[in-house]
């Protein structure tokens, strides 16, 4: 294997690391940025109403995305890593 081949590789990973965290990390900027305008206008300055909604929102995100993150890194593995093991 050359060195193209395992930066193509890497750069793959990299985007399916980025394809499988951004509806995770898209639901923590929502639910922040909403939680802070509400703790702007209403001058709440509770600690744990920045964390609990927050958490909440991530774990229903990642409940409803569970199966497309798996699909996404299985087709991965399927299609690139295990051929490159496998010596195919």
């Amino acid at each position: 294997m050359n060195e193209a081949a395992v930066y193509d590789i890497l750069r793959q990973g990299l985007w399916v690391a980025v394809a499988m965290s951004a509806p995770l990390l898209g639901v923590a900027l929502v639910a922040g940025l909403v939680v802070g305008l509400f703790q702007a206008l209403t001058s709440v300055q509770e600690m744990t109403l920045t964390f609990v909604p927050k958490i909440l929102a991530m774990l229903i995100m990642f409940w409803v995305s569970m199966s497309a993150m798996t699909s996404t890194l299985v087709d991965f593995f399927q299609m690139q890593v295990i051929p490159i093991v496998s010596g195919g």
